[in-house]
Protein backbone atom coordinates (compact mmCIF):
# COMPACT_ATOMS: atom_id res chain seq x y z
CA UNK A 1 0.00 0.00 0.00
CA UNK A 2 1.87 3.21 -1.05
CA UNK A 3 1.32 5.86 1.50
CA UNK A 4 0.72 9.37 0.72
CA UNK A 5 0.88 12.85 2.87
CA UNK A 6 -1.56 15.66 1.85
CA UNK A 7 -1.90 19.14 3.04
CA UNK A 8 -4.97 20.65 3.93
CA UNK A 9 -4.45 24.32 3.34
CA UNK A 10 -6.18 26.83 5.34
CA UNK A 11 -7.15 30.46 5.44
CA UNK A 12 -9.95 31.45 7.93
CA UNK A 13 -12.66 29.35 6.20
CA UNK A 14 -11.54 28.41 2.58
CA UNK A 15 -9.02 25.22 2.02
CA UNK A 16 -6.29 25.56 -0.95
CA UNK A 17 -7.88 23.02 -3.45
CA UNK A 18 -5.88 22.34 -6.60
CA UNK A 19 -6.73 20.88 -10.00
CA UNK A 20 -5.31 18.17 -11.86
CA UNK A 21 -3.59 18.74 -15.21
CA UNK A 22 -5.58 17.72 -18.06
CA UNK A 23 -3.26 15.11 -19.17
CA UNK A 24 -3.03 13.25 -15.41
CA UNK A 25 -4.58 10.58 -14.51
CA UNK A 26 -7.89 11.72 -13.62
CA UNK A 27 -7.45 14.93 -15.16
CA UNK A 28 -9.45 18.35 -14.27
CA UNK A 29 -10.39 16.76 -10.64
CA UNK A 30 -9.70 18.66 -7.79
CA UNK A 31 -7.63 17.63 -4.87
CA UNK A 32 -5.65 18.56 -1.75
CA UNK A 33 -1.55 19.02 -2.42
CA UNK A 34 0.33 16.04 -1.30
CA UNK A 35 2.10 13.35 -2.35
CA UNK A 36 3.58 9.74 -2.32
CA UNK A 37 5.97 9.12 1.07
CA UNK A 38 9.51 8.46 -0.37
CA UNK A 39 11.77 5.30 1.31
CA UNK A 40 13.09 7.13 4.40
CA UNK A 41 10.84 10.23 4.84
CA UNK A 42 8.41 10.72 7.32
CA UNK A 43 4.58 11.63 6.29
CA UNK A 44 5.26 14.80 8.20
CA UNK A 45 9.00 15.14 5.95
CA UNK A 46 7.10 14.51 2.88
CA UNK A 47 4.40 17.02 3.30
CA UNK A 48 6.78 19.54 3.48
CA UNK A 49 8.63 18.42 0.10
CA UNK A 50 5.78 17.82 -1.71
CA UNK A 51 4.06 21.03 -0.91
CA UNK A 52 7.68 22.89 -1.32
CA UNK A 53 7.95 21.49 -4.61
CA UNK A 54 4.44 21.61 -5.28
CA UNK A 55 3.05 25.56 -4.10
CA UNK A 56 6.56 26.59 -3.44
CA UNK A 57 5.31 27.32 0.53
CA UNK A 58 7.30 26.42 3.21
CA UNK A 59 4.53 25.10 5.46
CA UNK A 60 3.84 24.22 9.44
CA UNK A 61 1.95 21.72 9.50
CA UNK A 62 -0.84 21.02 12.35
CA UNK A 63 -1.55 17.45 13.78
CA UNK A 64 -2.85 14.40 11.79
CA UNK A 65 -6.21 15.72 10.92
CA UNK A 66 -7.65 12.51 9.15
CA UNK A 67 -6.69 9.11 8.18
CA UNK A 68 -8.18 6.66 5.58
CA UNK A 69 -7.42 4.05 3.26
CA UNK A 70 -8.46 4.52 -0.46
CA UNK A 71 -8.29 1.88 -3.50
CA UNK A 72 -8.63 3.14 -6.33
CA UNK A 73 -9.47 0.33 -9.31
CA UNK A 74 -6.82 1.79 -11.62
CA UNK A 75 -3.75 2.68 -9.45
CA UNK A 76 -3.96 0.16 -5.96
CA UNK A 77 -4.33 1.27 -2.56
CA UNK A 78 -3.13 4.04 -0.67
CA UNK A 79 -3.13 5.28 3.29
CA UNK A 80 -3.36 8.85 2.67
CA UNK A 81 -2.63 11.15 6.01
CA UNK A 82 -4.50 14.30 6.00
CA UNK A 83 -2.75 17.26 7.94
CA UNK A 84 -4.29 20.72 8.62
CA UNK A 85 -1.84 23.59 7.23
CA UNK A 86 -2.69 26.55 8.67
CA UNK A 87 0.41 28.63 8.66
CA UNK A 88 3.49 28.83 5.79
CA UNK A 89 6.14 31.28 4.45
CA UNK A 90 6.07 32.14 1.02
CA UNK A 91 3.52 33.30 -1.65
CA UNK A 92 1.91 30.15 -3.44
CA UNK A 93 3.05 29.44 -6.73
CA UNK A 94 1.45 27.14 -8.79
CA UNK A 95 4.24 24.57 -10.19
CA UNK A 96 2.25 21.49 -10.99
CA UNK A 97 -1.61 21.77 -11.12
CA UNK A 98 -4.11 23.28 -13.57
CA UNK A 99 -5.06 25.97 -11.69
CA UNK A 100 -5.77 26.65 -7.43
CA UNK A 101 -8.87 28.11 -5.89
CA UNK A 102 -9.28 28.94 -2.10
CA UNK A 103 -12.83 27.36 -1.44
CA UNK A 104 -14.81 28.18 1.46
CA UNK A 105 -15.28 24.94 2.76
CA UNK A 106 -19.32 24.93 2.74
CA UNK A 107 -18.57 24.77 -1.08
CA UNK A 108 -16.24 22.16 -1.44
CA UNK A 109 -18.90 19.67 -2.68
CA UNK A 110 -19.66 21.82 -5.69
CA UNK A 111 -16.28 20.70 -6.92
CA UNK A 112 -15.36 17.52 -9.06
CA UNK A 113 -13.22 16.39 -6.15
CA UNK A 114 -11.18 13.15 -6.44
CA UNK A 115 -12.64 10.35 -4.93
CA UNK A 116 -10.13 9.66 -2.60
CA UNK A 117 -10.40 13.14 -1.21
CA UNK A 118 -14.23 13.11 -0.53
CA UNK A 119 -14.54 11.27 3.17
CA UNK A 120 -12.09 14.42 4.26
CA UNK A 121 -14.44 16.78 1.90
CA UNK A 122 -17.37 15.42 4.43
CA UNK A 123 -15.90 15.74 7.47
CA UNK A 124 -14.21 18.96 6.72
CA UNK A 125 -18.13 19.94 5.79
CA UNK A 126 -19.56 18.70 8.94
CA UNK A 127 -16.88 20.37 11.41
CA UNK A 128 -17.26 24.05 9.72
CA UNK A 129 -21.04 24.08 9.33
CA UNK A 130 -21.06 23.14 12.95
CA UNK A 131 -19.03 25.86 14.24
CA UNK A 132 -20.95 28.05 12.15
CA UNK A 133 -24.19 26.66 13.59
CA UNK A 134 -22.79 27.36 17.63
CA UNK A 135 -21.79 30.81 16.19
CA UNK A 136 -25.33 32.32 14.50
Amino acid sequence: MKEVAVGIIVNDEKVLLCQRKRTARYPLKWEFPGGKVEDGESPEECLRRELNEELGIHAEHGDLYHRQHYTYADSGAFDVLYYKVTRHRGEIVNHVFESYEWVPVLELRTYDILEGNRDVVDRLIVEYDSVGSREG
